[in-house]
Formats: C-alpha cells, sequence, structure tokens
C-alpha cells in the first residue's frame, strides 16, 4: 500500500514553475539589435504589442518551467525560411557526464511562430551516434524517454511553417500538449512528426490549414497519443500515417506505434478514391533502407514490420463525404464497441 501511494504522489506532483522573467530579460529577448539565440530559463510574459526576433533556446532542467506567454505576440521572422538547424524554439536537453539534464514543464502560449518549434532530448542537433548506440541495447525506449523533454505544453498559438517541420517531437520525448491554436504556411514534410520512442503527445482542437509534402501527422514508432477534435484543411496527400520507420540512419526503433487514439477528427480534400485520412500500418517495411539496423534480437532490427497494435480510431469524418469505414482508415485500425 505504501509503494502504490508513493507513486500515486508521484504522478500528481506538478510541473515544476519557474521565475518570472524580470524587465531587464525582457528587454533583451525582444531586443531588435541582436538576432544570436536567446537562452530562456525563467517565464517570460511579453508587453502587448512587443514581438520576438530571436531564436529561443530552453535547454537542460534549469530550464524547467520556463516558457513565454506572448499576449498574441510573435516569434521568428515571417517568409524567413526555416531549417531544422535553425529553429525558432528549441527546447532540448544536455548531456553531462554520462547523464541527461533535461526541462520538464516548458510552456508556449498564445504565440504566433514564424518557422518550427523543436523538442528533443537524444539526437538533437544532428548526434545521431546517441541514438544509434542506445539502440543496440535493451530499455532504449527507457533511456530516451528519461533523457529527453517532458510536459512542454503549446497553447493556443499558431505557429506558420516556411519549409521545414513546423513541430517536430524528438525521440523519447513525452506528455507533449499542442492545444487549440492553428498551423499555417508549408512544409516541405510534415505539419507535425511524432518520432520514435517518443509518448503521450496529446494534439486537440487544432486548426491545420497547412500545405504539407506528405502527410499532416506523421506517428513514427510512437505510443499512446492522443489526437482528438482536429480539423485538417489540406489533406491532399495524406491525414494520419502510423508507422515505423525501420533502419533509417541505422537506428533501431524499439517502440511500436500503438495504444494511440484518433479520434473526432475532420478532414478535407482528401484524395476521391484513396483518402488516406487515417492510415495505420502505412509502411510494414517497404524502405530501401530497412536492413540498415539488422542483427539485433529485438525491435525494428528483428522485425521490419509496422506493429502498429490496439490503436483506437472512430467519429472521424472526411468531408463532405461519407465514406465507408475501411476507406477512411486503411489497415489494421482498432474500432470501440
Amino acid at each position: 500500500m505504501i509503494g502504490a501511494a508513493a507513486i500515486a504522489l508521484v504522478a500528481l506532483r506538478p510541473d515544476p514553475v519557474a521565475p518570472t522573467c524580470g524587465p531587464e530579460v525582457v528587454a533583451a529577448l525582444t531586443s531588435t539589435q541582436h538576432r544570436t539565440p536567446f537562452r530562456l530559463s525563467c517565464f517570460a510574459r511579453l508587453p502587448e504589442g512587443h514581438d520576438v526576433l530571436r531564436p529561443i533556446v530552453i535547454e537542460g532542467a534549469e530550464s524547467s518551467g520556463a516558457g513565454i506567454d506572448c499576449q498574441d505576440g510573435a516569434i521568428g521572422q515571417p517568409g524567413v525560411i526555416s531549417t531544422t538547424q535553425t529553429p525558432t524554439i528549441s527546447i532540448r536537453s544536455r548531456p553531462e557526464e554520462g547523464r541527461w539534464s533535461r526541462p520538464v514543464g516548458v510552456r508556449i502560449s498564445r504565440c504566433v511562430v514564424y518557422g518550427n518549434i523543436r523538442v528533443w532530448g537524444m539526437g538533437a542537433e544532428g548526434r545521431i551516434e546517441e541514438l544509434w548506440t542506445s539502440s543496440r541495447t535493451p530499455r532504449h525506449t527507457e533511456r530516451a524517454q528519461a533523457a529527453a523533454p517532458a510536459s512542454v505544453q503549446i497553447t493556443d498559438s499558431t505557429i506558420v511553417a516556411a519549409g521545414s517541420i513546423p513541430l517536430y517531437v524528438g525521440p523519447g520525448v513525452t506528455g507533449l500538449r499542442l492545444v487549440g491554436g492553428r498551423m499555417l504556411g508549408h512544409s516541405i514534410s510534415t505539419a507535425v512528426y511524432l518520432d520514435a520512442e517518443s509518448a503521450r503527445t496529446t494534439i486537440h482542437g487544432v486548426s491545420f490549414d497547412i500545405r504539407t509534402g506528405r502527410e499532416q501527422i506523421a506517428i513514427d514508432g510512437s505510443a499512446s497519443n492522443v489526437i482528438v477534435a482536429n480539423e485538417f484543411r489540406r489533406a491532399e496527400r495524406g491525414g494520419i500515417f502510423l508507422y515505423r520507420n525501420c533502419g533509417e540512419r541505422g537506428v533501431i526503433r524499439h517502440q511500436a506505434p500503438t495504444d494511440n487514439r484518433i479520434e473526432d477528427n475532420a478532414f478535407d480534400r482528401t484524395a476521391w478514391f484513396w483518402p488516406r485520412a487515417v492510415v495505420v500500418g502505412a509502411r510494414e517495411g517497404r524502405r530501401r533502407y530497412c536492413g540498415d539496423d539488422a542483427g539485433w534480437p529485438f525491435g525494428s532490427s528483428a522485425d521490419d514490420g509496422d506493429r502498429a497494435e490496439r490503436n483506437v480510431v472512430r467519429a472521424n469524418r472526411i468531408r463532405p463525404f461519407a465514406l465507408p469505414w475501411w476507406v477512411q482508415t486503411g489497415r489494421g485500425a482498432t474500432r470501440l464497441p
């Protein structure tokens, strides 16, 4: 009984709250004289009418609870092409002497973000060797999640993409919440990417009015996510795809895209004969690099299949047509009775 009570107390523990940024920090953050990245470790409330032109970096445990309330102000510059190496907001962990220092409880609220937001732990800034090495030993998912940022909240914000994926949720990130707001602009890839070993992301009440080069949301070896009550206004290239990208860059995917709930979403502009609104098991190993992680008795090294199981897909709508359920969902979806 004592053990169960202790576990319950840990589960109910609130996220950390960072101190409020002082006027001098807000002045430096909103300065128009500097364009170098600004390291934010407190919670900033922008004065009305103020914007941020500098990239923001929120890194390490000392930044837990940090963030920004823009009061409808902007971060970044419209029309500037964004890349994975130049995120508008980077929320990331830092390796320190054999362990990871990670931020928890970061909050982004009421902002217009031009460019992209990247949340990542292992593999940040192109350090793929961290993921490659860890993935070759058991309990990789557990290590990746312990290393990555957790409980990030992005609420009532608009992200205007300009090239790269506007919201990237990196390996091991847990508990991210994207609630309300909009996705606009254009991405050469997806609007949201939930990468391997991440879990428990919630995407709720978001309007996706963004042009993408492929599906709107990729769930790649990510589990226990909830995607409900969203609108996808430009789903020509597909809506939500669940798969496990076996072998990419030689990293073994340990976790399969399981236990996800995709419900009450609306999709516009889907293809007439093959709408692909929600596709469960979208790849099943059909990639030339799947063999690049061969030789280990676990994860995608042992099985190139997506293993997309126990996913609930229901009450999604393809507008303006009412199509048969099997056409909407593709393979492997589970319906609740």
